[in-house]
Order: C-alpha cells, then structure tokens, then sequence
C-alpha cells in the first residue's frame, strides 16, 4: 500500500516548529507495511490544502494529515478535504458531545469557535481525541482511498494513531523490518568500498547515512512472515559488522555516549571530564544517561588559564611555554581532573571554538583531546564548522577515543 503524510501549518514552513509527526508516522507506518512515497508540508491555506489533498488520492491508497483541525479560523484541513471530495461539512452531532464532555470534565464551556471542531466530512468515523478538543476523522475516498485527519500536537496525535488508526493498518500484508549498524571512525568512502556488493541487494537493501560525526547503515527487509524477515537482518547485519568490525560501536537506538557509559559501567571503572572550549558538553552528553552516577565522578568547566592552574593543577610555566590550546595542557587537564576525583580515566578538552581567537599557527578549529589512565593518548584535530558545531564535533571526538580505548581494554580482557 503506497501512502502518503500531509503535514499542514504555516508554522511548519516558517521553521517555527519541527515536523515530528512526519517522521513518527513514517516509522509507524512502515512498520505495518505501507511504503510512504510521499512526504507533503502546506501552509494554512485553503486552495493548496484542498489540491495537496486531491494530488495525494491520485498517487497513493492511505493518506494521512496531521494538523489543521483546531477552533480558529486558519484551522482548515477539514474544509480542503470536503473540496478536494466535492462536498461539504456537516455538524455532527457525536463530535459535538464528545467536545461538550471535555469541556464539562474540565469546568469549562466551550465558545461558539469551539463548534467548528464538530463540522465533519459527510459519512466521516469520528476519531475521539482523549487529550484535545479536536475530534480526528476517517474518511473513506472515492476509490476507496483510506484518508485519516489528526490533530497536529503530537501529545494528542500519537495516542490517536496507535489506539484507532494503528489497529486497523496492522494486518496489511507485507511488513518492513529495519535496523540501523552504527560506526564512527570510518571515512564515507571506504565504508562504501567496503559494502559495494552489499548495496545492490534488493531484498534486504542497505543504505547508509552521516549524522552527527558518525555513520550508520540501515538495513531494511519487506517480508509477510516476521520471524523470516528478523532472520534475515540478523544474516545482513552480521556480514556487514564484520567487514567494518573496528568501527561498530552499536545498533539501533544506541549512542555513543551510552555505550561508552556502559563499558565503563561494566568494567566498574569512573570517569571525569575537565573541559575548556566545549563548555560542558561532554559531560552534559555522559550524564544525560540513567545512572549515570555509577561511572561519572567529576565535570569542571575550565575556560580561563587561572582555573586550569587552580582547579587541575596545571603550571604556570606549561602554559607560559606551550599555551592553553596544546597537546600538553590537555594531558595536564586529563591528569588534574583524574588525580582530583580519584577517577580510573580523566579526559582533558582544549581548543579554539571561534569564531575569534585563531592564528596562524593555532587557527579556529584546533581542539587537542587527552584520555588519561590506562594507555590513553592526546590526540589533535582540525575541525570545521561554527563555534557550537567545532564544540559538539570535539566532544564527539572525545567520546569516539574513550569508546575505542574501553573496548580494546575488554577485548584485550
């Protein structure tokens, strides 16, 4: 079954609000076996709404709107699809009891603005919204399209579509199974290099992905028989960590951070961190992870020379001779922030963020990372971007050599 998501707000297109029902329901529905082809944003008007409404019955079965559905007067998603159908709204009577009872429930009173939630498409199902005033829709189209209005507030969308759209699109047929490998540490190129076989496979198929200093390849099976299809992303899965076994770290829905939480974790081993141009973030990364407590001791954030002397122990004469921004000042940062918290490692960040402050010889981008304890090293980077883009990629950095340094440790026991 082809589909396809019509997202409508001005407030989308302006950037205002980012569309995650979009990706929500192309996840969902793809789990059940719909092929979303299609993926449609329009304003908060009604000539365009009613023909992204009709182009969509022309090209797919299932087409679902999110948004559009409220008390105002820009609210017109139910208005563009009776035109696109060649009818027009009726009061339903159903609707409007069900919003007088979440009023009620409430100890409210709804206005008479609050009346146009009960106009419906004729011989619509009312979807009933256990969180929001607007009812959702299900209408059934001229060539038996399946069409399905939500309302746009994700709190009252997701409820909606998995207790009342979900069950009737789960015995479709055809089912899509996907799982993500994740890796970092691996050029683009040689990853393609590696895999070049493997992408022309029509069934299961691969595609990768670069996103936040790392890759990922997904890897996805249509089949009609679960167990069959699992089986067959475990077979692909497997090829492809072992052509790029030295830089997986993960699948699905683990992080970095996570896994590199967990191997300190088991190995019953802490961390500290002493930061200077990523302002916190590695330690915002690391202790954003339940329990996080067990392996993380200590984060200072240590942007001038006088608290590198002061809070990390690191000398006058070291910074008079090499400066903030070098290799040996992060070792030193790694080993203050260690011996301080009594840590088993101690990761050390400096570097230039900019926009300002480069040179010639230390220009903006230039981040030295130092891991102390067990055999870490101080590793230099040249990283691109603006200053918050340098200070995430650094951090990232930092993650990428403890994650490599803690796994070397378990596979060397």
């Amino acid at each position: 079954m082809r589909g396809e998501i019509i997202s409508v707000g001005t407030e989308l297109l302006l950037g205002q609000i980012v569309d995650t029902n979009a990706r929500y329901l192309s996840e969902q529905l793809a789990a059940c076996g719909v092929s979303v082809h299609w993926q449609v944003t329009v304003g908060d008007n009604l000539e365009r709404v009613t023909q992204a409404f009709r182009t969509a019955m022309d090209r797919a079965e299932l087409v679902i709107a999110s948004g559009g559905l409220g008390p105002t007067s820009d609210d017109l998603t139910r208005q563009a699809l009776a035109c696109a159908l060649g009818c027009k709204l009726v009061h339903s009577e159903e609707a409007w009891h069900q919003l007088q009872r979440f009023f009620l429930q409430r100890d409210r009173t709804p206005s008479e603005h609050d009346r146009r939630q009960a106009l419906i498409v004729p011989g619509a199902r009312i979807l009933p919204n256990l969180r929001g005033t607007a009812p959702g829709l299900q209408v059934e189209g001229p060539a038996g399209h399946r069409i399905f209005l939500l309302p746009g507030p994700p709190n009252e969308l997701i409820p909606m579509f998995e207790g009342q759209v979900l069950p009737s699109l789960a015995h479709n047929g055809m089912v899509i199974l996907s799982r993500y490998v994740r890796m970092v540490g691996i050029p683009e190129a040689k990853l393609s290099e590696r895999l070049d076989d493997l992408f022309a496979s029509d069934n299961p198929t691969l595609a990768p992905y670069a996103s936040s200093g790392e890759l990922y390849v997904r890897i996805t099976v249509r089949t009609e028989h679960v167990p069959s299809g699992v089986e067959e992303l475990d077979k692909m899965e497997q090829r492809v960590s072992q052509r790029l076994a030295p830089y997986v770290y993960g699948r699905d829905q683990d992080t970095l951070e996570m896994v590199v939480g967990q191997l300190l974790r088991e190995g019953r081993k802490t961390l500290s961190v002493a930061e200077s141009c990523t302002g916190g973030r590695l330690a915002s990364r690391l202790t954003g992870i339940a329990g996080s407590s067990d392996f993380f001791l200590l984060g200072i954030v240590a942007y001038s020379d006088e608290s590198k002397r002061r809070d990390l122990g690191v000398s006058d004469a070291l910074l008079a001779r090499e400066g903030a921004v070098s290799a040996d000042v992060a070792r030193a940062m790694a080993d203050g922030v260690r011996a301080l918290a009594k840590s088993d490692y101690g990761v050390g960040i400096t570097g230039i963020a900019g926009p300002t402050g480069g040179s010639l010889e230390k220009p903006v981008g230039l981040v030295y990372v130092a891991v102390a304890g067990g055999g870490g090293e101080v590793k230099e980077y040249r990283l691109t971007g603006d200053r918050g883009t340098i200070q995430e990629r650094a951090a990232q950095q930092a993650l990428v050599q403890l994650w490599q340094l803690l796994r070397d440790k378990e596979k060397n026991g």
